[in-house]
């Protein structure tokens, strides 16, 4: 955009012109901004930053492809320049987004050795990934519980009755 407005600005002057294009960048820039809104979102043990319609690869998530996710750890939310920090987190707000898909990144290979000994160790890794889409920033929705990343701890069953073990007899040695 800079580039377009400053040669249809600059037709008439041939000189000076990174000084004129930086002088036109820094009184024009406030009004070429988009409004913008960003978070600083925790996913999965990791922080990232999002805005919408981004696509991020985040650890493999417990959802399945084509559904919706929230995250209500929100660390950090910028809404056009109006800046709140969270105590951890923000209250009340929530990152929405699309699970795209699973899968698995590049590989990494781990090479240990030990020079002089005749120790050599190779191994390779492949981290399951999860591609996502932000849909939304803004606020938690009521009437949808929103997916935490902690698993809830499962019931407990009560354990059968079980049968006392019979009491065993020791022998005297002669």
């Amino acid at each position: 955009i800079y580039i377009y407005i400053y040669k249809n600005y600059c037709n008439q002057k041939k000189g000076k012109y990174i000084a004129d294009f930086f002088l036109f960048s820094y009184f024009c820039t406030p009004f070429l901004k988009i409004n913008l809104m960003y978070a600083i979102v925790e996913i999965a043990g990791q922080q990232f930053k999002v805005e919408k319609d981004q696509q991020i690869y985040v650890h493999r998530l417990d959802a399945e492809q084509g559904s919706k996710v929230s995250f209500d750890k929100v660390l950090l939310l910028d809404d056009n320049g109006k800046v709140d920090i969270g105590l951890p987190s923000v209250k009340g707000m929530s990152v929405t987004a699309k699970v795209m898909e699973h899968l698995k990144g590049d590989k990494v290979i781990v090479f240990k050795k030990k020079r002089r000994k005749g120790y050599k160790v190779k191994n390779g890794h492949r981290q399951y990934l999860t591609k996502i889409e932000i849909e939304k920033i803004g606020k938690a929705s009521s009437t949808k519980k929103a997916v935490s990343e902690e698993k809830p701890a499962a019931a407990k069953k009560p354990a059968a009755a079980k049968k006392p073990a019979a009491a065993k007899k020791s022998v005297a040695k002669k």
